[in-house]
This record gives C-alpha cells, sequence and structure tokens, in this order.
C-alpha cells in the first residue's frame, strides 16, 4: 500500500462525495485521477487490504433493527450452514473464525420485530442455534492511515 492507497483510504471514510461523479471528487481530494482511483480501489478490495468498500446504513435510525449473531457449526457443515445463512436477505455479511463459535453474520432488518424470525428460520434450516447478540451501545471508530 502506498501513500496514495492511505490518502484513499482516509479520506472516504468520512464521507463519500454526493455528487454526480463522486470518484472524480474523491480522485481530487486525493490529488490522483478518477480511473486511478477506481482501479486502486478495485485492486485493494482484490487483494484483501479492503473486505468491503459501500456505504453503512445505520438501520435502527430508520425505524428497523439490526443484530450481531453467532453460530458454533462442526466443520464438516460449515459450507452447507453458510449457503443458507446467506442465502438470507437480511444477512449483511458473513465471517468465519477460528473459534468455537466460528460463524459470525449481522442480520438487518425493515422492522426490529424481524430479527427474531430470521434467526428462527435459520435455526429451523440449519439445526443449529443462532446467538444473537443485540447492540447495547453505539461507538464510531475510525481509522486513520499514516501517509
Amino acid at each position: 500500500m502506498d501513500d496514495i492507497d492511505r490518502r484513499i483510504i482516509n479520506a472516504l471514510q468520512g464521507g463519500f462525495p454526493v455528487v454526480e461523479r463522486p470518484f472524480a471528487a474523491a480522485a481530487e481530494t486525493v490529488g490522483a485521477a478518477e480511473e486511478d482511483v477506481l482501479a486502486r480501489i478495485a485492486r485493494m478490495l482484490g487483494e484483501g487490504t479492503l473486505t468491503r468498500f459501500g456505504p453503512l446504513f445505520n438501520a435502527d435510525r430508520m425505524g428497523g433493527a439490526f443484530t450481531l449473531c453467532a453460530m458454533s457449526v462442526p466443520a464438516a457443515e460449515f459450507e452447507r450452514v453458510a449457503a443458507i445463512v446467506n442465502a438470507c436477505p437480511e444477512v449483511a455479511h458473513n465471517y468465519e473464525r477460528a473459534h468455537r463459535l466460528n460463524m459470525w453474520f449481522v442480520i438487518a432488518c425493515d422492522a426490529p420485530g424481524g430479527i427474531r424470525a430470521v434467526i428462527e428460520s435459520i435455526e429451523r434450516a440449519t439445526g443449529l442455534a443462532v446467538l444473537d447478540f443485540p447492540k447495547l451501545d453505539e461507538y464510531f471508530v475510525e481509522m486513520k492511515l499514516a501517509v
């Protein structure tokens, strides 16, 4: 990762320009060409330097709800269970972890009551328990890289 990559990451964490050509505006901010910014974001995603690039919606402020969930999935069943969980449109992302609770995912619904229904659906389809870790407090963590 070079200084331009770091400037792109730093600049786009605090807000994304809401204009006709947002990547051109972002490129101007970091001192690069629009095409270069797009190529660099694609490269960083492809290499795994960035795992995601996109908006984060605050579901509860929009009248919905979200929660963090975890499951203990036998290794032999992991792919099958992941496919079931990932097929739920309410599942935002799903990560494997090297721990007894080896599957972690976020459920986001347009209404608070939807969370329980999604969890119960996953439990029925997989035969496994889903642990629900609802948000108690909210913290904003921003990572800024030295350029």
